[in-house]
């Protein structure tokens, strides 16, 4: 295992250095001595070989990120347990060993009690329920089983909810089960696992997304209100449509990475016009581990990064051609992204700057036509009444408008001056947690160690008694980390010294979302470069197309790194996704650098 460690990442370093050896050599003959230009837009000409292409990678990318997403059942109904005593019964006096409790909303603490006559019961376990513990199941393993043939479970502390109680002998055989004060406690006894896992269960910040999502469904007050609402909403979605089950809360985001592949195949061929390019491209960002893992749990991140590729995709209409209808749909794009996570309004600074440049463009080539032409301040004007309405009034618009789940919490509705209170305290609120928020976490990183993958995060880990294990680790693929880095440094050079607008327009995008995270100093971890990776995948089409342009057989040289990206996602399919595999093999795979997690 330790000749495997070194092999993998010193063969992808050096594909990619391969790669990038022929960019010295060449002499941009294209065009001689002049910048690359933009080229001019082709709406039209999307053929039925891409469409097959896109369909085949959407299926086969769909078929991995929804394999074994989660359970597609669990507990439905949950009973408020606040200052309540649950009596339940078995069929016949047995021995319990294990007690196994689905958590729903809410915090407190529970004895739990046996009796063999149902009148006189005595302590055996306590469980307290608090906010890391939601959505769960918890196995209660007792060290000294003795016969009972009922079971109470008193709420002692806090307000929770609690979703179904399952009752199972030493060899998790389980016991039938009935409540007549608590019926709903043992409504479901078909949904009771053997053990708790992440098909079964909430794990990482789906504690606090998942739940909020149920509590805007039912119109309670939300507990996570560090982050707009509209993240929430959309996995509400899923939740409406498949049901309270990992599954339901998990489908939204799942669905949006696959619809992240076709847009980022329309975002390449648009800056770049080559359907090869753009599907190497849209390959390695399919076969990228955030993007993956990311968006197969139940969190807010995968909407962000959705909403940011379509506000650049329309961004770049109007940044290369000046046209005002992608401009209008940018905006709108921008404002779901705000309302969804803040992340999007780095992006939205990113969008201005682009703005910017076209018209500063616009001023210059026409001071320099050869033919007197008027200065378009004009149009200028026009223009930024026209991103007032896109890029402010209407998102304002959208943002408010996500917040009616807490008014109807609050039995307010938008128009009410409690509900303009509100959204304003809820913004003060979010401001002043991620600038005050104190913690620690032992998969903490900096913006300079996503870059390099140095420390990626363990989101799940489960080890078992057989020397398997399930775990669930997010960081870039090495091939999209490293040769995306290098690729911006080609970027940097020919928006620099090359003057080149589409290495400009990648450059802007990456540092928008990178560069506020230089001043940031809270907690942090990998997964907030998520965004960035979007560009990393332009700084490798960018250079793909200098390839292509310039260089016969180039690609002998880009087909094998776009190949060796997929086969790294194909080997740490099993780390990433929690499938079962040996430990020394999981051990091997996410133990590369010796700050990796093992």
């Amino acid at each position: 295992m330790s000749i495997f460690k070194v092999a993998l990442p010193i063969g992808a370093a050096l594909l990619l250095i391969l790669l990038f050896m022929a960019l010295p050599n060449l002499k941009y003959c294209v065009i001689p001595g002049d910048k690359m230009q933009i080229s001019p837009e082709n709406k039209s000409n999307f053929r039925r070989g891409e469409a097959v292409f896109l369909i085949l990678l959407c299926a086969v990318y769909g078929f991995a990120a929804f394999f074994k997403l989660g359970n597609t059942s669990a507990p439905q109904s949950f009973s408020a347990m606040e200052g309540n005593t649950a009596v339940l019964s078995l069929e016949s006096e047995s021995v319990p060993a294990h007690i196994m409790l689905y958590t729903g909303i809410g915090t407190g603490s529970y004895d739990i009690a046996f009796s063999q006559d149902g009148k006189d019961f005595h302590t055996v376990a306590s469980f307290k329920q608090s906010h890391d513990t939601v959505l769960k199941w918890h196995d209660i393993a007792l060290e000294a089983p003795e016969s009972c043939s009922f079971i109470s479970i008193t709420c002692t502390d806090g307000s929770p909810y609690l979703g179904e109680v399952c009752i199972a002998q030493e060899n998790h055989q389980q016991l039938p089960l009935q409540s007549d004060n608590f019926p709903q406690l043992a409504d479901e006894q078909k949904y009771c696992p053997l053990f708790s896992n992440y098909l079964n269960s909430t794990y990482f910040d789906e504690i606090y997304h998942v739940r909020t999502a149920w509590e805007h469904l039912h119109g309670i007050w939300p507990y996570e209100i560090s982050h707009p609402p509209l993240g929430k909403l959309i996995i509400s979605a899923g939740i409406s449509m498949f049901g309270m089950t990992p599954f339901g809360w998990r489908f939204a985001g799942t669905l949006s990475g696959v619809l992240m592949l076709p847009l980022m195949y329309f975002l390449l061929k648009r800056i770049f016009g080559s359907k090869t390019v753009a599907g190497l491209g849209t390959i390695i960002f399919a076969s990228d581990f955030m993007h993956l893992v990311q968006t197969r749990i139940a969190t807010i991140d995968s909407y962000a990064v959705f909403f940011i590729l379509l506000m650049y995709l329309f961004m770049y209409g109007f940044y290369a051609h000046g046209n005002r209808r992608d401009l209008a749909l940018s905006g709108i794009f921008f404002g779901l992204g705000a309302a969804s996570k803040w992340t999007c309004i780095y992006a939205g600074a990113g969008l201005a700057v682009l703005w910017l440049m076209y018209w500063i463009r616009s001023f210059i080539e026409a001071s320099r036509a050869e033919e007197k032409t008027p200065l378009p301040f004009k149009e200028f004007i026009i223009n930024c009444l026209f991103c007032l309405l896109f890029f402010v009034a209407i998102p304002c618009v959208i943002y408010y408008l996500s917040y009616i789940p807490y008014g109807i919490a609050l039995d307010c509705g938008p128009f009410s001056k409690e509900y303009f209170d509100m959204v304003i305290h809820n913004q003060e609120f979010m401001l002043n947690y991620h600038v005050n928020v104190q913690a620690e976490h032992p998969y903490a990183s900096r913006w300079y160690q996503w870059m390099l993958d140095i420390r990626p995060i363990l989101y799940y880990l489960q080890y078992f008694d057989d020397g398997s294990r399930s775990s669930i680790s997010a960081f870039l693929n090495p091939i999209l980390c490293w040769g995306g880095l290098l690729s911006m440094f080609v970027v940097i050079y020919e928006a620099a010294f090359r003057r080149d607008k589409k290495a400009a327009f990648i450059l802007v995008g990456y540092l928008a979302q990178l560069v506020p995270w230089f001043f940031i100093k809270r907690l942090t971890f990998e997964y907030h470069y998520f965004p960035s990776s979007v560009f990393l995948v332009l700084a490798m089409g960018y250079v793909f197309d200098v390839l292509r342009l310039n260089c016969r057989g180039w690609l002998k040289k880009a087909i094998p790194v776009a190949a060796a990206s997929v086969v790294l996602f194909i080997m740490f399919y099993p780390a990433l996704t929690g499938l079962l595999i040996d430990n020394k093999l999981g051990t091997a795979l996410l133990g590369w650098l010796p700050t990796w997690p093992l």
